[in-house]
């Protein structure tokens, strides 16, 4: 039984290493969900962390995003799961003392729940009708939809997916959207897609010049992915390079 044992969590070590090193770039996403009436302390917080980060010269990197129902979210790029053993804030805490435990005290006043995860950018779904063009003005609000579907149904959702990104290329649409599935450390299976904008009015302008492009017969295609959702979940967000950090380059 012990051998039996064995085997079964080498073949699932083995199986969660072929997986992560064949998937697109991966990234560690930490969640503060922020209670509202500790926004404000939060946000405080938040600058004098990332502050701290910059005079300590952490040897680390983040980009940073907000919903607007005040999750706050910390994404590092990462290669592989050997990343998630490292602790980058080592000599920061030690430099600092009690400064550092003393911050995160305060953080974890402002929030009743908190988490790790990883999630995974899949090139494959997303889309993008031109690679290399760069938006004339930050686009840095953001409309994320998440589509959550059972396991069993996960070639099917995958290829509804691939069919909305062709249905796009083929009516010539110049929306485009960036496709993350869940990864490391979550209980459900969900694709979720981002789409960008420079605000709320632009969002909305382009949403309705897209179903223009689409035309009606866009319905049959969303069908492919909405017949095998279970359920989904719709936030407006932005993102905040104000609380991103990078160390400094030599």
């Amino acid at each position: 039984m012990k051998t039996i044992k064995t085997t079964m969590l080498l073949a699932l070590m083995l199986c969660l290493t072929v997986n992560f090193s064949n998937a697109q770039q991966a990234y560690q996403i930490h969640q503060d969900n922020v209670k509202p009436s500790k926004f404000m302390e939060y946000e405080k917080i938040a600058k004098e962390f990332q502050a701290a980060c910059i005079e300590h010269n952490l040897q680390t990197s983040w980009f940073s995003a907000m919903s607007h129902d005040f999750k706050y979210f910390y994404v590092t790029p990462i290669e592989n799961f050997a990343e998630l053993d490292k602790n980058p804030f080592a000599d920061m805490a030690k430099a600092m003392g009690d400064k550092f435990g003393e911050m995160f005290d305060r953080f974890d006043a402002c929030y009743d729940s908190h988490g790790t995860y990883i999630i995974v950018k899949d090139d494959a779904l997303s889309y993008s009708p031109a690679e290399d063009a760069q938006p004339a003005e930050a686009e840095n609000y953001r409309t994320w939809f998440y589509m959550y579907y059972k396991p069993e149904n996960a070639k099917k959702m995958r290829e509804g997916m691939k069919a909305v990104k062709a249905m796009f290329k083929s009516k010539g649409s110049t929306e485009y959207y960036n496709v993350y599935r869940n990864g490391f450390g979550q209980m459900e299976s969900y694709y979720f897609v981002s789409i960008p904008a420079k605000d709320a009015i632009d969002s909305a302008k382009r949403g309705e010049a897209n179903k223009e492009v689409l035309g009606p017969d866009r319905w049959d295609t969303f069908a492919k992915v909405m017949n095998y959702t279970t359920r989904t979940e719709e936030y407006t967000g932005e993102m905040r390079p104000d609380l991103s950090y990078a160390p400094k380059e030599d």
